[in-house]
This record gives C-alpha cells, sequence and structure tokens, in this order.
C-alpha cells in the first residue's frame, strides 16, 4: 500500500510542477495564449483553473503523505527488539553484587618429624 501512495505522490508532484511552470504571475503562460474575448476557455477562465488545479494537487500531495506515514513499514523495531534481547541476555540479573570470596588464609604447616 505504501507503494501505491508514493506512486501517486510521485505522479502529484509531476501534474503541480508542470502547472506551477505553465502559470505565469504577470498574466502570460497559459493564459495569454487565449486572449481572445469571445472564447468560452478564456483568461480569466485559465488562470481561475489553474490556481484551482494548484490548489487541489498541493492539498492532495498533503494528504497522501500524511496517508503514507500510517503505512510505512519499520524494520528497525525488529532489529531494536533483536538488540535489547541481546542486552537483557548479557546483563547479571539485578540483586546483591557476587563478590569472591577467599578461602581463610592457609596456616603454615609445620613438618611432622621436627616438633620439639
Amino acid at each position: 500500500m505504501y507503494t501505491v501512495i508514493a506512486i501517486l505522490i510521485v505522479i502529484a508532484s509531476i501534474l503541480l510542477t508542470i502547472v506551477v511552470l505553465v502559470q505565469n504571475s504577470k498574466g502570460g503562460g497559459l493564459a495569454a495564449n487565449f486572449a481572445s474575448g469571445n472564447q468560452t476557455f478564456g483568461v480569466r477562465q485559465t488562470a481561475d483553473f489553474l490556481e484551482k488545479a494548484t490548489w487541489t494537487l498541493a492539498i492532495s500531495i498533503l494528504v497522501l503523505c500524511v496517508l503514507a506515514t500510517a503505512f510505512v513499514s519499520t524494520g528497525s523495531s525488529r532489529k531494536q527488539n533483536a538488540i535489547q534481547q541481546r542486552i537483557e541476555q548479557s546483563a547479571p540479573t539485578q540483586g546483591q553484587p557476587e563478590f569472591p570470596v577467599n578461602p581463610a588464609p592457609a596456616t603454615p604447616e609445620t613438618p611432622s618429624g621436627t616438633e620439639n
């Protein structure tokens, strides 16, 4: 599902780029080609259409991007769980620390034949 949404985002982005490049802030662009006053699809209607198309495409890209975040799969959660399990397995159990116990120092033994 994420792949389909990503493809739609790319298509909408390309269309938005084309629509923005067709517009001209000085009144030129595609609207200048329809300068005849008696045409149904005149200059003002072309500018209105391009403006509505720009807003529609921009809003659709925004909605698709938010929707894509819901479907994105994160493989890092599996890796993080595996690392967390390794840490828990290698960590010592909590409690009192274990100190090495030294046996009592050995007493010097006297040889059995040399007692006084």
